[in-house]
């Protein structure tokens, strides 16, 4: 969204099998890649739907300079689109040299701030000696000659995405380890010093939530296509937080849109492969990449919502909430979190403003899924009540 306009599951990386895998439902009748989804039973592939789109791709002249700055490459290549994604359209590349997946800024008049693929390849490309796990970078072009606007290609990472948190097609006894997991990877990114990794000067000096609200402030009113009462007092509440210190406090890389299908999961294993989309990754307070994963589970379950609100968590074998904050902070070395309820209103603003360029980029016809991003921009104002809510009424 910008890379938040993943959430609710927006900017899918390629999920494919490994190579030698293959993927049967319960009768015994083979699908094509195309044709995969969830499949219950010990190997479950995703693969959301793609399609051809040359005329966002230009294929001939991204293979033209893979061929001349990528060691290895061979084509002629194919590039299919993700038909999810609303921020930095995604593409999974075939050529005779293999499979690579590229990203690139969407066409169209931009913010400046927004979609920034040269921020997503550099940290990334930093995260790769460490313990955060994360695709391997391998190139990146800034010349917008090329294809019209920057873009990067990183590896192909065949592996599981979860989209709905809920797990219905894991067995009980496993969906407690694939949140384990990701409580665990978010701990361990928190845990990466930025100055060791190169990223000493990711991000500005100061208040990282007083900058973002800022930031989005600036950047709902730059896409706003309508009033939203709730939007105008939830802003206001968070500048008078924001006014009495709120926000100060550690500073330590952030994902920025940390969920559960922004990770892919080994095929066999609860066990992440790679953390993806990191185009709101910077320097700031490791308690709104938290409160990003509490908030989106306050939203419906479903293909929409991609909650968990009204779902029997311990029936299903889910953590609750505190007991997901609880083991974060035992991993973190932390004995609480205070005022958590205010990095939750964060998030809930944030994500609303997101949705509102969304809405208006599909408005304008610069949405990677126009008919998506109608519907997401009618979550403004339920994401607007939701924070004021987190903040104790409005």
């Amino acid at each position: 969204m910008d890379a938040l306009e993943n959430a609710l599951g927006y900017d899918l990386f390629l999920r494919t099998p490994a190579k030698g895998i293959q993927a049967t439902p319960a009768r015994g009748h083979p699908l094509s890649h195309s044709q995969l989804r969830w499949i219950p039973g010990p190997i479950q592939v995703a693969c959301p739907t793609m399609k051809t789109d040359a005329q966002i791709l230009d294929t001939g002249a991204v293979d033209a300079w893979l061929s001349k700055h990528l060691t290895g490459y061979e084509g002629p290549l194919t590039a299919r689109k993700f038909d999810a994604g609303q921020s930095n359209p995604t593409f999974e590349l075939s050529a005779r040299s293999g499979k690579y997946v590229l990203r690139r800024r969407p066409p169209g008049v931009l913010l400046k701030s927004a979609h920034a693929v040269d921020r997503e390849f550099r940290v990334q490309k930093a995260l790769a000696a460490t313990d955060v796990p994360v695709a391997r970078m391998h190139l990146l072009c800034v010349d917008d000659a090329v294809i019209g606007s920057a873009f990067y290609v990183m590896q192909h990472m065949p592996g599981r995405v979860f989209s709905d948190p809920a797990l219905a097609d894991l067995p009980r006894p496993d969906r407690g380890a694939v949140f384990d997991e990701m409580n665990r990877v978010l701990a361990v990114l928190h845990s990466v010093d930025p100055q060791d990794v190169g990223l000493g000067d990711f991000g500005p000096p100061g208040n990282y939530i007083a900058r973002q609200t800022g930031r989005w402030t600036k950047q709902y009113h730059a896409t706003q296509t309508g009033a939203v009462a709730g939007m105008d007092r939830l802003i206001l509440r968070l500048q008078e937080r924001l006014q009495d210190g709120a926000g100060e406090g550690e500073r330590r890389l952030v994902h920025g849109d940390f969920r559960l299908d922004n990770l892919i999961f080994d095929p066999l294993a609860p066990r992440v492969s790679a953390v993806l989309d990191w185009e709101l990754s910077t320097l700031g307070h490791p308690l709104a990449d938290l409160a990003s994963v509490i908030m989106q589970w306050q939203m419906p379950p479903g293909t929409v919502g991609r909650g968990l609100a009204g779902v029997d968590r311990a029936g299903a074998g889910l953590p609750s909430d505190e007991d997901f904050v609880a083991t974060y902070c035992e991993r973190v070395g932390i004995t609480g979190i205070d005022d958590f309820g205010f990095y939750l209103a964060f998030c809930f603003f944030r994500m609303a403003a997101v949705l509102q360029g969304v809405k208006k980029r599909a408005l304008e016809g610069n949405a990677s899924n126009p008919e998506h991003g109608l519907k997401m921009g009618g979550y403004v104002p339920v994401f607007a009540a939701k924070g004021l809510e987190a903040l104790g009424g409005g």
